[in-house]
């Protein structure tokens, strides 16, 4: 039976023709080379050299016998490395989700640092709202969330990632558009153009609980799935909205964003990941995002 040692004892041979040499270069003993060489011949059944008191040849079995041993020792070496890596969690595939409202923010910075870090590392990216995101992590399906808090769970772990102030989304023409500050009142009587109820749950919480503080609910006469449609309705004249101030990264001809005046509100984007099992992979990313994101003793409030 051959084994990889013996490979590696023949392609040195091989490679350097000379008995002394090769074991020099191996670490080994003359006899012991010659031993491993012999039962190799004799397992093999046939001989990959020729020898004399002077000279060393390989054989022409002996010659396609050393192009396979350098094929398999190269592959097996490769394979091991990637083995090592996968087991630091240097290679493989992590599983992200990721809102809107997270994409137009930090989700860019943490994917673009990540794989700076980890190039081998590969990044499967998923667009779905909050509670899907939390559907996903809860079947497996997900390895780490960026999405809408605040949300706990027993077995899970979060970090805050992003706090977003509110903003005021307007039609180019509207005459609070001339406004650089508008106020929740100044909204209370306009027509909105809103995130489709069932994907957007999470975020019209704090968007219905801050306009309550102001005394109304909006009045709702579009929707639209996500901010591309909210600005292009917007856009449209349609009405007007008010969304998270990444919403600033999408911004149109036809549309501009005002500040509201209400500080003390802020809608807060989460990371959330299972405690355990945790492959080593996505723990790499998991430290990658607290490293980030969690605030050190004595600091201050989270990362916008």
């Amino acid at each position: 039976m051959m084994n990889l040692q013996q490979l590696r004892y023949f392609q040195a041979l091989g490679e350097e023709l000379h008995f002394r040499r090769a074991a020099e270069r191996l670490h080994l003993s003359q006899p012991a080379l010659t031993r491993a060489i012999q039962q190799l011949e004799a397992a093999l059944g046939f001989p990959l050299l020729t020898r004399d008191n002077r000279n060393v040849a390989l054989t022409a079995a002996g010659e396609q016998y050393l192009i396979g041993c350098k094929s398999i020792l190269t592959t097996m070496e490769v394979m091991t490395e990637r083995a090592r890596r996968t087991a630091n969690g240097e290679m493989g595939q992590v599983r992200v989700g990721y809102t809107d409202i997270a994409v137009a923010g930090i989700l860019p910075m943490v994917v673009r640092t990540f794989r700076t870090a980890y190039p081998d590392v590969t990044i499967t990216a998923n667009h779905s709202c909050s509670q899907a995101q939390i559907d996903d992590l809860e079947s497996d399906r997900l390895d780490i969330g960026f999405f809408t808090g605040p949300w706990s769970q027993k077995g899970y772990e979060t970090c805050i990632v992003q706090k977003d102030a509110f903003v005021a989304v307007l039609p180019a023409q509207h005459p609070l558009a001339a406004k650089t500050v508008v106020t929740l009142a100044d909204l209370a009587d306009e027509p909105f153009v809103l995130g489709e109820p069932r994907f957007w749950t999470h975020y019209h919480a704090h968007l219905y609980g801050l306009c309550r503080t102001a005394g109304f609910e909006p009045k709702v006469v579009q929707y639209a799935s996500n901010n591309e449609g909210i600005l292009g309705l917007v856009a449209c004249g349609m009405g007007v909205s008010i969304q998270a101030d990444s919403i600033r990264t999408y911004v149109r001809n036809g549309v501009v964003i005002r500040t509201i005046d209400c500080a003390d509100h802020e809608i807060p984007t989460i990371g959330a990941w299972r405690e355990e099992p945790m492959s080593t992979v996505k723990g790499r990313l998991v430290r990658h995002v607290k490293a980030l994101y969690e605030k050190p003793a004595g600091a201050g409030g989270a990362h916008r």
